[in-house]
């Protein structure tokens, strides 16, 4: 058991946790708006190819990110119209999303590298691995902490911020009441319509970092639907959590860890097809032990 549990395995593990909790991040802040955020699973997609396009064309892992986060916002403008101006189903529009997504991707994977399944080029720049020289007295927290990159630290720090923003300043009380009573909300001379817009548009972005992430963070390749069940996941975390991003936050430390277990038992020569499904058991497991939080009217 020692030498199961490392800090190799922790090390892994909180690489995985990054996508899902910036995707969880966005789903969170979509819920308190009222809006019910499904189309993670695309957004993330959809960041993934444009970060690796971006870095190839650009020669930079900076320029694919912004190309990721840049990419995702304007695929969010979907749902944030869709769902705001023209009143319609936000879950319609997410799995319509989601199946647009993958159908895209793999479109202009062939059209613009002349590919289909997996993209890997040398000129793909990924993101460096940050090392922290403070720790270097730390062997163990060191192997841990230093060799993660700077979408792992920020995440986190995006986590406090907006448990901060939300909880604990006049602009998240809104945004809370938009999602709790729109009618009551829009009395008080609070913009709805602007602030869920505006929400959406922001874990759009958040989403986009997530597939920068996932496409440059440990490998530089984009591979055809990549993101894997890590959008539904997400989702998954933003029920357990309450809607509440600090809550779902912990629900994503779950789900890495099983990922990262999965990925353990792999290299000890269990077979992929039973270690793969690690973090999607755990998944279902926490749905059927949790409850789903009650939406906005």
């Amino acid at each position: 058991m020692s030498g199961f549990v490392s800090p190799f395995l922790v090390h892994s593990a909180v690489q995985a946790i990054t996508p899902l909790l910036l995707a969880a991040l966005a789903g969170s802040l979509c819920a308190q708006a009222g809006v019910f955020n499904i189309a993670l699973e695309g957004q993330i997609l959809v960041g993934a190819f444009a970060a690796v396009a971006g870095s190839f064309h650009f020669a930079g892992a900076a320029a694919g990110v912004a190309c990721g986060a840049a990419a995702a916002t304007l695929f969010a403008l979907i749902l944030a119209c869709g769902s705001t101006m023209l009143r319609g189903d936000a879950i319609v529009i997410g799995i319509g999303m989601n199946l647009l997504a993958s159908g895209l991707t793999a479109y202009l994977l062939r059209q613009m590298f002349g590919v289909s399944g997996t993209f890997d080029d040398p000129r793909i720049i990924g993101l460096p691995a940050l090392r922290i020289a403070a720790l270097d007295r730390a062997p163990l927290a060191a192997a841990v902490f230093s060799g993660q990159t700077a979408l792992t630290w920020l995440a986190w720090g995006v986590t406090a911020l907006i448990g901060v923003g939300l909880f604990r300043t006049a602009p998240g009380l809104r945004l809370r009441g938009v999602g709790a009573e729109a009618g009551a909300a829009a009395t008080l001379g609070v913009a709805v319509g602007r602030y869920r817009a505006a929400t959406v548009l922001g874990a759009g972005a958040l989403t986009g970092l997530a597939g920068a992430q996932l496409a440059l963070g440990t490998i530089s390749v984009f591979s055809e639907d990549m993101s894997a069940g890590r959008g539904w996941i997400a989702v998954v975390a933003v029920m357990l959590g309450r809607n509440n991003p600090l809550l779902a936050a912990l629900a994503c430390v779950l789900f890495g860890f099983a990922d990262a277990v999965g990925l353990r038992l792999q290299s000890l020569g269990m077979a992929s097809q039973l270690t793969d499904i690690a973090p999607y058991l755990v998944t279902l497991a926490a749905l059927l032990l949790g409850r789903r939080p009650r939406q906005p009217a």
